[in-house]
């Protein structure tokens, strides 16, 4: 499991095993991102769902918005 509160539900080595590049693009239809190989551990099933870890929360917080994912940069190499 993660280490942040919001973090990984599975490890990045066990992401990679479990998804392929078609759950990655299943999962991120609407974002624009990487969809390749070297980017699956970040597909969004291997991460803890954020409503339950706001719930488990909620004497701490209160929510006032909700955000939607509609873009995703990793990796990025900058040429110069």
């Amino acid at each position: 499991m993660g280490k942040d509160g919001a973090g990984l539900c599975m490890s990045r080595m066990q992401a990679r095993k479990t998804f392929t590049r078609e759950d990655l693009a299943l999962e991120t239809a609407g974002v624009e991102c990487r969809k390749d190989q070297g980017v699956i551990d970040e597909i969004p099933s291997a991460y803890k769902d954020i409503d339950a870890v706001m719930a488990a929360q909620s004497d701490l917080v209160e929510v006032v918005a909700t955000l939607k994912q509609i873009l995703c940069v990793k990796g990025v190499v900058l040429e110069g």
